[in-house]
């Protein structure tokens, strides 16, 4: 396999980033209406639904996210990071963050270099 067949699709990225992103909201809202429920008021609506939106989309993130990171070639270890950020609120944003700057670093032929002007 050359090193062109290892680069995933352009595509595949920015799927993965919406996805990750998705999946921080859905978490972290969830996160906060939890914590607001059982800790602060029963007077708070519980929002439950959010729970199962956030379960289907890590779901698909992880469809998306494990190819992705497998095809870049990258350890085992970062892939067992990428899988545990949708699973810990705000981490995911971190995460994502590390991952975007790590794969256009590794392909400035697709985006040119970090931190050059758009």
């Amino acid at each position: 396999m050359t090193q062109l067949d290892r680069r995933p699709h352009p595509r595949l990225f920015a799927a993965y980033r919406i996805l990750a992103i998705a999946v921080g909201i859905f978490l972290l809202v969830a996160s906060i209406d939890w914590l607001l429920v059982h800790l602060v008021s029963d007077s708070v609506p519980d929002l439950w639904w959010l729970w199962m939106i956030h379960g289907y989309v890590y779901m698909a993130y992880l469809v998306v996210a494990v190819p992705f990171t497998r095809k870049a070639g990258w350890p085992l270890s970062f892939v067992l990071l990428i899988i545990a950020a949708g699973l810990v609120p705000v981490l995911m944003f971190f995460v994502e963050h590390h991952v975007s700057q790590r794969y256009k670093r590794e392909h400035p032929d697709i985006y040119g270099p970090v931190g050059s002007p758009a």
